[in-house]
């Protein structure tokens, strides 16, 4: 059998397996299910925070235009990494401290049952088609490399995804985004390190770029001054898409405020480094194999978004081309598994529990089995949409992401956005918004258009540099009449002694108020770095095996030195776990230490 089907056989194998091994942490209540019960060490809300904004489309979609067009592509990342910046500043904690189980509660205490019951409804739509996107750049890779039917690549990542989210939950999730980093850590280090070898170093990577490293192909004089303003509207983009009440789940996880700051700061080091490094690769490529645009034809108007895979295939060692495969299945797998889990919860606590089934027994085996039956219906429809996707051959994968997030959610991230700073607006603010939103979104794209826009300012630009001012004039659009619109709510807001104003104040002082770890963490802190610590011993025994394959030296000690550093990580998670076990059998619990109730 083909080593990089065997590789694939066994990351599948772990990923069940860790689902497997979090099953029974997951059992305890339907708020383990849907978050970890608020009980997760730092590293992992961290890492899943990270994966959570990666995707398969960083290695395929981002990774065709670092070919192409060079330096642009980091101007995306690079607003990742400000967002995150933001977070660990000010939003993590205090989503944290929202002490709600769900993205959707708290927009119930900010705005209301109305608006939770019209954001339910924006949410998961949008998050199964985002999800599709995602799906379907897997499938770029995935056809090109085991010449299978995209529709059974499709159905198989799908069914996988869902046995991790029934199985264990919030617990599987985020413990499988936590080893599924490795694997991408692993795949990006050491094609990163093999491409700047290659080339000769960075410099040569920066100045023989065949198209200019810094402009790219098909630039104006006025291209630099656009390349600094991209930056600067990914800025303002990413820190909203990364810190509002819609994706505040990324730190709901957390034990505690101060874990919750932490995993902030953890994504944003995640982040960075890998900023620098992802794009490596594409761009050696460009240097290195000319002909790469031409290399898999059957991939059609999407065969740049296949770099990453004529690298692995020509310049790394036998076997790396299914770790990448692995690091790909990683990076979408972690995106999908988080919004079905958060889909599942959104369903059960914001719409059957309280709206379906508000006079029937609603206890916690029953929330987790209705959130396990949405999981599932959730699942087939992203594998459906993302079948459908696949046959849109004339969009890129980069162009479809940009629209998907640019145009629908950037109406739903506004309010809950301002929503966080803005106090004084009547309920209604949230959704008129996003319906006010949607129609921006309508007008930049069918009415006033970004060549319109050109018109107007009596400029010039190339084919190439008018994508750019798109995206621009969308982002832009959004901030300065979607947001205008939401600020200009205040003026109807009417201060009431009611139950309403009492909830929403509660908001605001629940988010100022620190949650301290109780008197059961230690035990969850013992037992996430002992299974965590045995499955990555696991993995870099498996890695360990790729010594065996037939390659030249320095392939074989490239697979070592993963190996190796995956097992004495592994090893030392799992030491700590022994050592806080002894301890905990000799140390009296402290009842001190409780400062507020766990939530």
């Amino acid at each position: 059998m083909d080593i990089n089907v065997l590789v694939m056989i066994g990351y599948f194998v772990l990923m069940i397996a860790i689902s497997y091994a979090f099953k029974k942490m997951a059992s305890g209540s339907s708020s383990h299910y849907f978050r970890g019960g608020g009980r997760m060490l730092w590293w992992m809300v961290g890492a899943t925070a990270f994966m959570i904004q990666f995707s398969a489309w960083t290695f395929t979609g981002a990774a065709g235009q670092a070919y192409r067009y060079g330096f642009n592509v980091v101007s995306v990342f690079a607003g990742n990494i400000f967002g995150y910046l933001v977070a660990w500043w000010w939003f993590a904690t205090r989503f944290r401290q929202l002490r709600v189980d769900t993205s959707t509660e708290a927009i119930n205490h900010r705005f209301g049952k109305g608006n939770e019951q019209f954001f339910t409804w924006m949410i998961i739509p949008l998050s199964i088609l985002s999800a599709g996107v995602w799906l379907n750049s897997l499938a770029v890779f995935a056809s090109a490399v085991f010449k299978h039917d995209v529709t059974l690549t499709l159905w198989v990542t799908g069914i996988v995804v869902l046995l991790i989210s029934l199985m264990s939950g919030a617990w599987g999730v985020v413990a499988s985004d936590f080893v599924q980093t490795l694997v991408v850590a692993i795949i990006s280090i050491a094609c990163a390190v093999v491409a700047l070898v290659k080339v000769g170093g960075p410099v040569n990577l920066v100045t023989e770029f065949p198209s200019g490293f810094i402009t790219g192909p098909d630039v104006g004089p006025h291209y630099i001054s656009l390349l600094v303003a991209c930056f600067l509207f990914f800025f303002i983009k990413n820190v909203q898409s990364i810190n509002n009440l819609q994706d505040s789940y990324r730190f709901l996880n957390a034990k505690d405020s101060f874990n919750a700051k932490k995993a902030a700061l953890f994504a944003l080091v995640l982040m960075s480094v890998g900023t620098l490094i992802w794009f490596i690769p594409p761009w050696a490529v460009a240097i290195l194999y000319p002909d790469a645009a031409t290399a898999h034809p059957e991939l059609g108007k999407n065969a740049t978004d296949a770099v990453y895979l004529i690298f692995a295939e020509r310049a790394m060692p036998l076997g790396t081309v299914g770790l990448l495969m692995a690091g790909l299945f990683a990076a979408t797998m972690s995106s999908m598994d988080s919004a079905l889990n958060r889909n599942s919860g959104i369903f059960v606590r914001s719409f059957w529990t309280p709206i379906v089934n508000r006079n029937a027994e609603r206890s916690e085996k029953y929330q987790v089995r209705v959130g396990q039956a949405i999981c599932m219906v959730n699942g087939v429809l992203v594998i459906l949409v993302a079948q459908y996707m696949h046959t849109m051959q004339t969009v890129s994968l980069f162009d479809l992401m940009m629209k998907v997030g640019t145009l629908m959610q950037a109406p739903i991230v506004v309010p809950l956005f301002l929503g966080v700073f803005i106090r004084k607006t009547p309920d209604w603010a949230g959704w008129a918004t996003v319906l006010f939103g949607l129609m921006v979104s309508y007008v930049i794209v069918n009415v006033f258009t970004a060549p319109d826009v050109v018109k107007l300012l009596g400029m010039n630009f190339t084919q190439r540099e008018m994508l750019d001012i798109a995206i621009m004039w969308n982002i832009f659009s959004h901030m300065v009449f979607t947001g205008g619109f939401f600020c200009l709510t205040t003026l109807f807001y009417k201060e009431q002694a009611t139950e309403r104003t009492a909830i929403r104040n509660k908001f605001f002082t629940d988010m100022a108020l620190p949650v301290y770890a109780d008197n059961e963490q230690d035990e969850f802190d013992r037992l996430q770095r002992d299974k965590i610590g045995k499955i990555s011993m696991y993995m870099g025994g498996g890695l360990l095996l790729m010594v065996l394959v037939p390659n030249p030296l320095w392939g074989r000690g490239l697979f070592l030195v993963c190996a190796l550093s995956i097992l004495l990580f592994g090893w030392v998670l799992h030491r700590s776990a022994e050592r806080g076990a002894r301890a905990a059998k000799g140390v009296p619990i402290d009842k001190t230490q409780e400062v507020t109730p766990h939530r």
